[in-house]
């Protein structure tokens, strides 16, 4: 559990939702509150290194998106759309002023999406690691891309779920995270394993990871980034782990255009969860940045 939250339940759309929170440490502080959003497969507690930190100055929240943590899992049609609006009820249930959201992955993805559909609700964006689904998409010729979309299908349909009781395996879990997701192996402990490995437990969990795995091929599964960026009126922290083996850290380099008031910065040495593998350094930058 992440230090000093507190972990509560609310329910969106009629499904069980899990949040976390902690006040300021700091009495006579006045800075906005902080959302934090993680990433695919994760879920509030991976924010482990960042609360303490985050929280002495600022009010500080942390979701669980639907599918995901601690949040339930069920069988839906999950889309960033689905949890910008979860992000957005969120905010206007418990929190109701401006406020800096922070996300990783495909959190960081759902955080600038919120922002830019809902100014109100947002002071500032702080994106680790931010996926543009239509440049993946792009890769793919478009007269290729209903074959592909279909063979995919198929293949969710017959592997997804054999697939997912392998990998949510513990062993499974850190050879990925060890392998792919992180740099620094010594941040790969039986913590983190068990903060990824425990919602996968859940008895919705699988049928959920073939939902989740369904609707990433499908064409509408998330508004444009790129044109989110270009409308969003607050300003917007890139980080990126100079070492992400999952998202092209020159992608910063091409996505930081198209925000008029963005800054990139690039974490040596660090991958895909780089608010994890070095919190430190991360919550130094993020800190910084929001300082007046």
């Amino acid at each position: 559990m992440a230090i000093g939250l507190q972990y509560r339940n609310w329910y969106f759309q009629g499904w069980r939702a899990r949040y976390g929170f902690c006040q300021s440490r700091s009495s006579h502080s006045n800075k906005p509150p902080i959302l934090l959003i993680h990433g695919f497969g994760a879920a509030i507690d991976h924010w482990r290194g960042n609360i303490p930190a985050l929280s002495e100055n600022h009010a500080v929240y942390a979701i669980d998106l639907l599918g995901f943590g601690g949040s339930e899992k069920p069988p839906t049609r999950y889309s960033i759309y689905l949890w910008v609006e979860q992000v957005f009820q969120f905010w206007r249930k418990f929190i109701g002023v401006p406020m800096v959201i922070i996300g990783n992955s495909i959190g960081s993805l759902v955080a600038a999406i919120a922002a830019s559909h809902h100014p109100e609700m947002a002071s500032a964006v702080v994106t680790i690691s931010l996926p543009d689904i239509d440049a993946f998409n792009a890769m793919v010729p478009k007269l290729l891309q209903p074959l592909e979309r279909a063979v995919k299908a198929i293949v969710s349909a017959l592997l997804v779920k054999p697939l997912f009781h392998l990998v949510r395996q513990p062993f499974i879990i850190r050879l990925v995270l060890n392998g792919i997701v992180y740099c620094d192996r010594r941040r790969v402990d039986d913590e983190l394993v068990e903060i990824i490995a425990k919602p996968a437990r859940d008895r919705q969990a699988s049928e959920a990871f073939l939902r989740l795995n369904r609707s990433l091929n499908q064409p509408n599964y998330s508004p444009s980034l790129t044109q989110a960026l270009s409308q969003l009126q607050v300003p917007l922290l890139i980080l990126w782990g100079s070492r992400d083996r999952l998202i092209p850290p020159s992608e910063g380099k091409r996505l930081v255009q198209y925000a008029s008031n963005a800054t990139l910065m690039y974490l040596e040495g660090m991958g895909h969860c780089a608010h994890d593998e070095n919190p430190e350094r991360v919550n130094h930058e993020i800190l910084n940045w929001l300082a007046p």
